[in-house]
Formats: structure tokens, sequence, C-alpha cells
């Protein structure tokens, strides 16, 4: 594999000073729960993805600082383009060691020759910037890459295959759903923090309302409904994501386990919190799991909110069960949609108030036609002289 640019291609490169509240770890997707505006996020995470940047970016940091490097040149990932084309400077940390010296919670800063300065001004280590301009030189090498990664893909996907064809073939064992209305002949929408889940949402709004489908929340996809003022029928996941308000909602949780030893790790926060749940044993990820879980129930039509639907996504994601989410499309592939295209297909039906004010728009109209015909204003003097003279 082709060796991504070295440092040498920002040379130059004017850095920028900033300052702010450090906030690290390791996990980004835990660490985006803790960011604020105006803060450092300090994160060890190779290969921004796309998912993880528009949360930075939504948290409004003032700076992101990486230990790993942002693109490794394996694939051409969009996440770094992301962040600094939001306005948020991407350093690089060349000795990766200091991560663990970095204090949480501590101010930190970063000067115009590239020193990190912890709040007492001791000089912890020197950095890089990630330049639009170094960043899109990375990604264009990491194209030429983009091949080697494709064959991985596929030879993990058909090693897949052959482990987990009963995925395909067999029917799966499904949990009963207890309380929650039947999915079967119904349509299903399942939601997923992805990248571009808030627009998916939006373009759905009106179908969401006429249509009146199961809502299905996987892990932090939950709390996306809350925030937009839905209520989810059924919030499935590992747990890992998803709000405790959430969690309380009222909504059924099922709890994905492993297929192999039936372990649910995330059965436990869901036990403190005195929330009652349902088991789900399925290979694959809670974005696969959820899918098969309204294939088996029978659903009409499983409408996709923010999930991995290409190559990119898959790579992405980083890791070898991704190839499950491919397995699981061939399945569920002929009831499967993608939210931007029943946004195109679903007619909006007017509301009570739209028709109401159609109807009075054209009333007013026709009302200013008729006062303007020889015809009406003759017959409007003939009424009033009738008027005059039955009343008086």
């Amino acid at each position: 594999m082709i060796n991504p640019l070295s440092s040498s291609t920002d040379a130059g490169a004017q850095l920028t000073p900033i300052s702010g509240v450090a906030r690290k770890g390791r996990r980004t997707k835990e660490l985006i729960k803790r960011l604020r505006p105006g803060d450092i996020a300090v994160i060890d995470h190779s290969d921004i993805d796309p998912i993880a940047a528009s949360n930075i970016v939504d948290a409004r940091v003032a700076a992101v600082i990486d230990c790993s490097p942002p693109i490794t040149g394996k694939y051409p990932n969009r996440g770094p383009l992301m962040l600094v084309s939001a306005g948020i400077p991407l350093y690089k940390l060349l000795d990766a060691a200091v991560f663990e010296e970095i204090v949480d919670s501590k101010r930190l800063s970063v000067d115009a020759h590239g020193n990190v300065m912890q709040l007492d001004r001791r000089h912890l280590a020197a950095v890089e910037q990630w330049t639009k301009a170094r960043i899109t030189l990375e990604m264009d090498v990491a194209r030429v890459n983009l091949g080697h990664a494709l064959e991985e893909f596929s030879a993990n996907t058909l090693s897949y295959v052959r482990e987990e064809k009963h995925l395909l073939i067999d029917p799966i064992d499904a949990p009963p759903l207890t309380g929650v209305r039947s999915l079967n002949r119904r349509h299903v929408v399942v939601v997923v923090r992805g990248e571009g889940y808030k627009e998916d949402l939006q373009s759905i709004r009106s179908y969401i309302r006429d249509v009146r489908p199961i809502l299905i929340g996987v892990d932090g996809g939950a709390d996306v409904l809350i925030e937009n003022g839905l209520r989810p029928d059924i919030i499935l996941g590992d747990m890992d994501s998803v709000s405790d308000g959430a969690l309380t909602c009222g909504a059924k949780v099922v709890v994905h386990a492993y297929a192999s030893d039936k372990r649910a790790p995330g059965l436990v926060r869901v036990d403190a919190l005195g929330v009652e749940s349902e088991l789900f044993p399925v290979s694959g990820t809670s974005e696969d799991a959820a899918m098969l879980l309204a294939y088996e129930k029978g659903a009409r039509l499983i409408v996709a909110v923010g999930t991995h639907s290409n190559l990119e996504d898959f790579l992405d994601k980083g890791r070898a069960g991704m190839a499950s989410t491919f397995l699981v499309r061939l399945k569920v592939g002929s009831r499967l949609v993608d939210a931007r295209g029943v946004s195109q297909l679903h007619r909006r039906s007017a509301t009570y108030g739209e028709v109401a004010g159609l109807l009075f728009s054209a009333g007013a109209v026709l009302a200013a036609l008729i006062s303007q015909s020889p015809l009406a204003q003759s017959f409007i003097s003939f009424f009033r002289a009738w008027l005059r003279l039955r009343f008086h």
C-alpha cells in the first residue's frame, strides 16, 4: 500500500494559535457527549469519519488535536476536510504518548509555533496543523489505495458469507416485542445517528405524519427521534450511545446480544435503570439487527435514515463486522428504501389549515370578480331597493 504524504506537505504553513478547555477521550463517540463550545477536543482517531466529524462540528469546538493520523492513507476519508471546512483547526500530535499527559478539563493552548501548552504554561509537545491543502493532498494519495481497501473488504465479506450464510437463508428468532404495535404489513422507519441523518429525517416528516410508521431508534437514533418531537416505538442497540432519558421514554427496549454466546453488555445499564427489555441475539451491527427485526416481523417497507449505504460508509466504520451489513442488505433489499427516495415518492397531503386557506383565497378572488360585473352590480342595487321597501 502506498504511504501517505509526509508532514513536509505543509511545510511553511502558518499555524493558528488557539486556546480552550481540553476534553480528551480515546473513544470519539463517548467524548462527543462531553464537548462544549470553545473546547479543544483531544482524540485518538485514525481516519476520522464523517459521522464523528459532523458531531464534533455540531459541538462547536475551538480545535481538534488528534494523536493518531487523521488520514492514514487506506482510503480517502472525508472527516478531516469536514472539520477544516467548518473553520475548526485540526492538529496532529507529533508524539502520541503525550496524550496521557494532557489533563482533561484543564485549559490547553497551541501557539503559532506549534507548541502545546497546559494551564501552567508547561510545554508538552509539538503539533502540526493539517490545513485544507494538506488534507486534499493526503486524500489524493489515499485514493490510489482505495482498490486495496476494496479487495480487503471483499475478501472479508466472502469470509463472512461462508461463516454466517444462515443469516441470509434461515429465518431469525426475533423477540416477541410485547406491547408494541404489530409490524406485520406496516411501514417501519429505522433511524441511525449516521451521516446525513438530520436531512434524511427532515425530508420524511410529512411521510411520518401521514403514514404513521413504526419508529425504531438504533442506540443514539432514539435521541434523534425525540429531539425532533417524535417518540420511538422501539429502541434497539448495544445501549452505548443512547441517553437515559430515551431509554425511559416508554419505548420497547431491545438489547442487541452476541449470537455466539447470547452475551449482552448493554443489558447491565438497562437493568440498572429499571427498564424492561428483550434480547435479540444476532450477528452483525445494531443497525443490521434493527433491519432484520423489521424484516422478520413482516414489515411491508423499511425506510432507512442515516444508515450505511455505500462503500465509503463501510470503510469509515473500520471493522470487519461491516461485512454483515452487506449481507443483511441482500436479505432485506426487496423491502428496503432510503429516506431520500421516500421523500421523492411520497406525495404530501394537504392539512385542514391549508385547505381552508385555499378555499378562502379562492372565495376572495371570486367575490372580487363578481363585484366588478355589471350584472352583479345591478342585482346588488335591486336587492338594496327591495330591502328598503320591505323594511321601511
